[in-house]
């Protein structure tokens, strides 16, 4: 079972930045999609970004050119830095990990930006 531990999340002003940090339990090129989702109060859950083992990346539209996911294979670790942040980024941020047909989430990590 993989182990997800993020941190990084704060409360931030409009345009500011955050570097969202996730470190895994085991190698992230044995898990096949790391990826960074969020859920505002209400709203489902979505996909942020999503990094995969060929180092392919994908966005969602609302974060394009905002956000940029990253690994660290030496620190298993995957990064999510978004910049020029927005009241409508405000959600709790997961980390999630997939490998076949396993699923892991972290905890999560919540992001909050307001004046």
């Amino acid at each position: 079972q993989v182990q997800l531990v993020e941190s990084g999340g704060g409360l931030v002003q409009p345009g500011g930045s955050l570097r969202l940090s996730c470190r895994t339990s085991i190698g992230i090129f044995l898990t096949n999609t790391m990826g960074w989702y969020r859920q505002a109060p209400g709203k489902q859950r979505e996909l942020v970004a999503a990094i995969s083992i060929d180092g392919s990346t994908n966005y969602a539209d609302s974060v394009k050119g905002r956000a940029t996911i990253s690994r660290d294979a030496a620190k298993n670790a995957v990064y999510l830095q978004m910049n020029s942040l927005k009241p409508e980024d405000t959600a709790v941020y997961y980390c999630k990990a997939s490998r076949g047909t396993s699923r892991n989430w972290g905890q999560g990590t919540q992001v909050t930006v307001s004046l």
